[in-house]
C-alpha cells in the first residue's frame, strides 16, 4: 500500500474514535489517553538525543510524566511553579552524572532540561480545554484540524504545486507553495469550525488564530525535523502506521494546541 493509503485507512480507524472519546466519553478519558502518547513522543525524542543511555531515558520520562499529571491535576500554582523551576536545572545535573561524549554533552543537557515539558505541556493543555473550557470537545477537534488540515493542505499543494525550496538544510521536500497550501489548509478547518459545530468561536477570531496556528505548526513541523536531521534519523519511530513515530505525528500538534489553549485562556 502507499504511504497516503496508509495514512487514509489510520486516519479512518483513528478519527471515529476519538470523536466518539471527545464527544461521549468522561473528559478524563482523553487524558487517559494523552499521558501515554507524552510518554511516547518524550521517549522517542529522548532516544534520539540519549541514544543507549536507558538511565536518562528513564529519568526524562519520569519528568515528562510528572509534569504531565501537575498540569492537568494541580490546582495549586505552586506545584506548577516547582516544575517550572524544577525540571529546567535537571538537564545539567543528570548529563554531569550521566556524562558520556563530551562533544554532545550540551545537546543532552538542554534536550533533559526541555523534552519534559515541550512533549507533555501541549498535550496535556489539549485534555485541560476538553475538560474545562465551555464547548472543549469542539475546541480540541478544531485544535486536531488546524494541525491535520495544514499537513494535508501541505502535502498536496506541495506534490503537485511546489517548486521552490522552503528551507533546505533542515526538510529538503518542503516548498514555499505548499507552506502556503498548508496556511490555506489550517484556514479550511477553522472555517468549518465555524460554520459546522463551534459557531460560539468568533470569524473574526477564528481566522487569525488559524492563520498563527497554521504557521507555528509547521515551525513545529521543521523544529523536529532539524532534530531528526541533525541527530541521522529518519522517522522518531514506527508506532503509528504510515506516519513514522508518535513525535512525527504530533510535532505541529505542539504548536497549535499551545495556541489554541492560550486563546481560550486569555481571549475567549
Amino acid at each position: 500500500m502507499s504511504n497516503l493509503a496508509v495514512r487514509l485507512l489510520t486516519a479512518a480507524v483513528v478519527v471515529p474514535l476519538l470523536l466518539l472519546l471527545l464527544y461521549r466519553g468522561p473528559a478524563w478519558g482523553l487524558y487517559l489517553l494523552i499521558l501515554p502518547a507524552s510518554l511516547v513522543g518524550t521517549y522517542e525524542l529522548l532516544a534520539m538525543t540519549h541514544p543507549k543511555d536507558v538511565v536518562s531515558q528513564g529519568i526524562g520520562l519520569a519528568l515528562a510524566a510528572a509534569s504531565s499529571l501537575a498540569i492537568y491535576f494541580g490546582r495549586d500554582v505552586r506545584l506548577l511553579l516547582t516544575m517550572i523551576a524544577v525540571i529546567p536545572v535537571m538537564g545539567p545535573l543528570v548529563t554531569l552524572a550521566r556524562l558520556g561524549d563530551i562533544r554532545t554533552a550540551g545537546l543532552r543537557a538542554v534536550t533533559m532540561s526541555m523534552a519534559p515539558l515541550f512533549v507533555s505541556a501541549p498535550l496535556a493543555w489539549l485534555a485541560i480545554m476538553r475538560r474545562d473550557v465551555t464547548g472543549g470537545p469542539s475546541y480540541v477537534v478544531m485544535t486536531l484540524m488546524f494541525a491535520w488540515f495544514s499537513d494535508t493542505g501541505g502535502y498536496f499543494a506541495g506534490r503537485f504545486l511546489g517548486k521552490h525550496t522552503l528551507y533546505a538544510a533542515v526538510s529538503p521536500k518542503k516548498t514555499v507553495e505548499g507552506s502556503f497550501g498548508g496556511l490555506a489548509g489550517s484556514l479550511v478547518g477553522g472555517l468549518l469550525a465555524h460554520f459546522w459545530f463551534l459557531p460560539s468561536i468568533p470569524l473574526a477570531h477564528v481566522v487569525p488564530l488559524a492563520i498563527v496556528a497554521g504557521a507555528l505548526g509547521q515551525a513545529g513541523d521543521l523544529g523536529e525535523s532539524l532534530v531528526k536531521r541533525s541527530m541521522g534519523v529518519k522517522d522518531s519511530g514506527a508506532i503509528v502506521p504510515g506516519h513514522g513515530g508518535i513525535l512525527d505525528r504530533i510535532d505541529a500538534l505542539l504548536l497549535t494546541s499551545t495556541v489554541v489553549y492560550l486563546y481560550t485562556l486569555w481571549i475567549k
